[in-house]
């Protein structure tokens, strides 16, 4: 099935808004929150997704183009990884390494939310380019 590039968006600005949050309020419970949302999207659905398709793109109509699911699965993924490694850093105190986590991860979100560049959709492509025996 494929997915409606707009609600990846609007996922990607709810995403930027609660990393902001974390950075601004120091939050390990909120970069938590947001490591769940980021591991549905992984492995089951995304949560601000959903919400954009049962109460966004109604109003929006269809849209233009659609895209394949798996690389922002991965996306997903390695937001989860990055929240986790955020988490890790409040967990043991290292300061510099849950806000460069989050960070990092805010800054992509952020480049998918107002640019539609999806930087774990693009680290996908490549890994899939640089399979052995992949036709390019």
């Amino acid at each position: 099935m494929q997915v409606d590039p707009r609600g990846l968006r609007f996922g990607a600005a709810v995403a930027t808004l609660v990393l902001a949050l974390v950075l601004i309020t120091g939050s390990p419970w909120l970069l938590a929150a947001q490591a769940v949302v980021f591991a549905l999207g992984a492995f089951v659905a995304a949560p601000y997704v959903l919400f954009f398709k049962h109460f966004v793109r109604p109003r929006l109509g269809p849209p233009s183009e659609l895209e394949d699911p798996a690389p922002p699965r991965f996306a997903q993924g390695v937001g989860m990884a990055f929240a986790l490694l955020g988490l890790i850093g409040f967990a043991t105190g290292v300061t510099p390494l849950a806000l460069g986590a989050t960070a990092a991860a805010l800054l992509a979100a952020f480049l998918n939310a107002a640019f539609g560049f999806c930087l774990g959709c693009e680290v996908f492509l490549i890994i899939r380019r640089l399979q052995p025996g992949r036709i390019q």
